[in-house]
């Protein structure tokens, strides 16, 4: 049987030896760190961007053709009349389309007229 002096003297050498597996456990993780740091700074690339095209390739696409004041009439004047359509009309989908096409043939019409007076 042990007595109280060598039990207490055996659990101050455990917590002795416990502190100091800590206290290594912990400067092995600080070291981890600075280690994965270092790498990172190592590993850092520099990439180079080369840019070879001239300004008018043979693969460019051709330039978009500019919309006629007809068809932004005609794409407005269907918006619009679609929503007031709907709107105004009890049967809502109904009063949508009618609205719409309504609408269309509306702004195509000034749509063109615009687009004859800028011509003169």
């Amino acid at each position: 049987m042990a007595s109280c002096k060598e039990m207490q003297n055996e659990n101050q050498e455990l917590t002795s030896k416990t502190a100091t597996i800590d206290s290594m456990k912990l400067e092995m993780e600080k070291q981890r760190i600075i280690d994965s740091v270092k790498m990172a700074e190592s590993s850092k690339k520099e990439v180079v961007v080369v840019n070879n095209t001239s300004p008018q390739s043979a693969t460019s696409p051709a330039p978009r053709k500019k919309m006629s004041g007809a068809a932004k009439g005609a794409l407005i004047g269907a918006g619009v009349g679609a929503v007031t359509g709907a709107i105004v009309s009890d049967k809502k989908a109904e009063g949508a389309i009618i609205g719409g096409v309504a609408g269309a043939g509306v702004g195509a019409g000034t749509g063109a007229i615009i687009d004859e007076s800028k011509k003169k």
